[in-house]
């Protein structure tokens, strides 16, 4: 166990890219959706993503992994970290706001911190990070709206859908250090994604078809956007920022998502959000700075 780690200028600088560049995402999957099936859109992300991370990988001559049980670990962390929550994402998007989304998301750390204090001893649930998570559920629940817990609509199973995949983040989080932390972050990230993409292609096929290449300029540059720079490129900027800050400052990225999928889900589709998701939001963060400040922190 290791002092939490102070945020350098470097490393504010580069988390609030990461904050900019997830942000940005929400709306880029959006923009895509209004033209490819949600598995498809899927399907773009993880394989163009993937491309590009083993192309990273071979330029910095990184050992390949070749244990049929690391491939095993990079096909369940695919289905945890990228196939089940992409897909539940995508999908939610077509019924609720990007800005909605981005704030549902933030709800990864609260499971994250449940599912750790599950699995490892060293994870436990003190009191302060109990008061956190109960925050930040409560949080979850104003943003969603209380009064949505009577009348069950599509709108909704959509919100719900959202926290599935947050949920899955969160079990990915956890397998990922009991199964892959001995490996090079670029190395998992690239086997992880083939493991998505090897998921997500008969999905596709089965589901929506072969995908189609004839694709509006706006909707090859969203893709272009969330699968090579808010995914593969913000994999390396992730682990980069991991490295400077450490773990628990990490977490801080978590508050900086919303405000730009917000904003630019209002700007570019005309979205507006209900007090209720700001003050939900409001709540989420203020149990995400609790956790924050739990004081000591594994790095």
């Amino acid at each position: 166990m290791n002092t939490q780690k102070s945020l350098s200028p470097r490393a504010w600088a580069e988390l609030i890219l990461l904050g900019t560049i997830w942000g940005a995402s929400f709306l880029a999957i959006r923009v895509a959706l209004d033209e490819v099936p949600v598995i498809t859109s899927v399907l773009h992300r993880t394989f163009w993503a993937m491309l590009l991370l083993w192309l990273v990988v071979f330029a910095a001559r990184l050992p390949v992994p070749r244990e049929p049980r690391i491939w095993g670990a990079f096909l369940v962390m695919g289905l945890l970290n990228n196939a089940i929550p992409f897909g539940l994402m995508a999908w939610g998007q077509l019924y609720i706001e990007t800005g909605l989304t981005s704030i549902l998301n933030a709800a990864t750390a609260i499971f994250g911190v449940i599912v750790a204090a599950i699995v490892f001893p060293d994870e436990r649930l003190t009191p302060r990070r109990a008061i956190g998570v109960g925050l930040g559920f409560f949080g979850v629940a104003t943003a969603i709206g209380l009064s949505n817990f009577v009348s069950f609509d599509l709108r909704s199973i959509a919100q719900l859908a959202i926290l599935g995949g947050t949920v899955s983040y969160a079990l990915a989080g956890a397998w990922a250090r009991l199964k892959l932390s001995h490996l090079p972050p670029q190395v998992a990230a690239a086997g992880m994604l083939t493991g998505s993409t090897l998921i997500a292609l008969p999905l596709a096929l089965l589901i929506d078809g072969a995908p189609s290449l004839d694709l509006q300029p706006e909707t090859w540059i969203a893709i272009a956007y969330y699968s090579l720079i808010a995914t593969a490129g913000a994999y390396l900027l992730y682990y980069r920022v991991l490295a400077m800050a450490g773990s628990g400052n990490l977490m801080l990225v978590t508050l900086l998502i919303p405000p730009v999928a917000i904003l630019l889900g209002a700007w570019v589709r005309d979205e507006a959000l209900s007090p209720n998701a700001f003050a939900g939001f409001a709540l989420l963060a203020l149990g995400l700075m609790i956790l924050n400040g739990t004081g000591r922190r594994r790095d």
